[in-house]
């Protein structure tokens, strides 16, 4: 289907380390990315295309797209009703993705908020594209992320943001202590389609796929019932944007890397350490026309050269410890953000029980604690479960809200009749009674009994 720049349509449902040494020069910009040797076998259709659509391939892909769940495209069939569509029409849409005829439909755009403010958005494929940029997916990860900088964490097998911070860590262990940390102003929605298809073109030579991996890129968005042609961007949603902003930003990671400095990137959060303001000055000049020829663009108000310790990276931060040791703790916007989720958990309206509240507690808290495990400070850790249980003291009072209901509550628990007294007298002051001898009696033993989860 062809768009005009904008084409009114119906909107279908929603459903649900290496170490190297050296300071920047000012010619860093001249550097050229290596160019990756990995190419596939054939530039035909029945190269990787046919590996694409490959049974077993195909059906690693739908567990995959099955158990990331998900909500519906712009078709409005969920991931049960594609199933039934696919069972009569995937021989029409295999036929067409081998003949090169196959056209992508339009992304159905979402916004989320941004935990420092503003809203990202976020580009929902159908199901039946999520399965096949998955399948591609899968076909094209292998060959091209060996290729790619090994200081590369985000979205690639066997790493992670955790190994990005350790990496980051150890640089600054070693000396490096001044930052240049990059943000790239709407990075997925100003990725260059020419730019990115040229360079994803060096690594591989199918043209089959390289022909539908430029139809993802220019399939059009949905908006309020709306559908526009898309000219650049990659939107963040579908399985193929990750790997694909990995290849365009390759060529900037193989240039510094070039220059022998030492960074961590992850997606398109980087930041490059060197031993001196000065240095990192010029490190911040070189990368804006590396990111220029790119037809990318750095974010001015959020880009900074500086101490390193203190500013934050993948949600963590870096403190100088006794002696010169160097501490990975949590940021403290991640520790405000953190307190934001637990005071909506655990709101003193609503009248949920604490089971329920335990419950939605288990879904989040658990997570988070994981990703933050490298942090070092336990003590912040266990300030913040006294402070969850105060919450849950303060709630547990609302609950039994009426001085008798109080009393006999916390008799029943054990309290001593002065204790019970006191409380069930204080006229529904409850956080400031969750501060009392309340915690002997709501105890640490009593809320792990209700399966509270503890961050220490």
């Amino acid at each position: 289907m062809k768009l005009d720049d904008e084409t009114h349509q119906k909107p279908g449902k929603p459903g649900r380390a290496r170490g190297q040494t050296g300071e920047a020069r000012d010619d860093l910009a001249r550097g050229e990315a290596a160019s990756a040797p990995q190419r596939s076998e054939s530039s035909g259709r029945e190269g990787l295309l046919a590996q694409v659509l490959s049974r077993e391939n195909l059906v690693a892909a739908w567990k995959r797209v099955k158990a990331n769940k998900g909500s519906a495209g712009v078709d409005g069939l969920s991931i049960e009703q594609t199933i039934e569509h696919l069972r009569t029409h995937w021989p029409t849409i295999r036929d067409e993705l081998l003949r090169g005829a196959y056209r992508p439909s339009a992304v159905r755009r979402v916004e989320i908020p941004k935990p420092g403010g503003g809203k990202r958005e976020l580009g929902i494929p159908t199901v039946t594209d999520r399965l096949i940029q998955q399948a591609t997916l899968q076909v094209l990860q292998p060959l091209l992320d060996p290729t790619f900088s090994e200081f590369s964490y985000g979205f690639r097998p066997g790493r992670s943001a955790h190994d990005a911070v350790l990496h980051a860590q150890r640089c600054v262990q070693e000396g490096f202590q001044v930052v240049v940390d990059v943000d790239l102003e709407k990075f997925f929605d100003r990725v260059n389609h020419d730019v990115l298809m040229d360079r994803l073109s060096k690594r591989i030579e199918d043209k089959a796929v390289l022909r539908l991996v430029r139809r993802y890129l220019q399939a059009g968005v949905m908006i309020d019932g709306t559908l526009t042609a898309r000219k650049e961007g990659t939107p963040q949603g579908g399985p193929l944007s990750p790997l694909l902003a990995n290849v365009l930003l390759d060529e900037v990671d193989r240039t510094l890397e070039a220059r022998g400095l030492r960074f961590a990137r992850y997606a398109d959060d980087c930041n490059v350490y060197v031993r001196s303001q000065r240095s990192g000055e010029r490190v911040l000049r070189s990368l804006r026309k590396l990111y220029a020829k790119l037809h990318l663009r750095v974010n001015e108000t959020k880009t900074a050269v500086g101490p390193v310790f203190g500013r934050k990276f993948l949600g963590y931060c870096l403190r100088r410890w006794s002696g010169n040791t160097v501490k990975i703790a949590v940021a403290p916007s991640a520790i405000v953000k953190f307190k934001q989720r637990i005071r909506l958990i655990t709101r003193r309206v609503g009248g949920r029980s604490l089971v329920q509240v335990a419950e939605e507690l288990r879904s989040f808290v658990p997570g988070w604690k994981s990703y933050f495990c490298l942090a070092r400070t336990p003590k912040i850790f266990s300030n913040l479960d006294g402070w969850i249980r105060r919450r849950l003291r303060a709630l547990q009072l609302k609950h039994w809200r009426h001085g008798h209901r109080i009393y006999d509550g916390l008799r029943r628990l054990g309290a001593s009749h002065e204790l019970a007294a006191l409380v069930a007298g204080a006229g529904g002051r409850w956080w400031h009674c969750s501060r009392s001898d309340l915690h002997r009696i709501l105890s640490v033993e009593y809320f792990d009994g209700h399966g509270v989860p503890r961050l220490s």
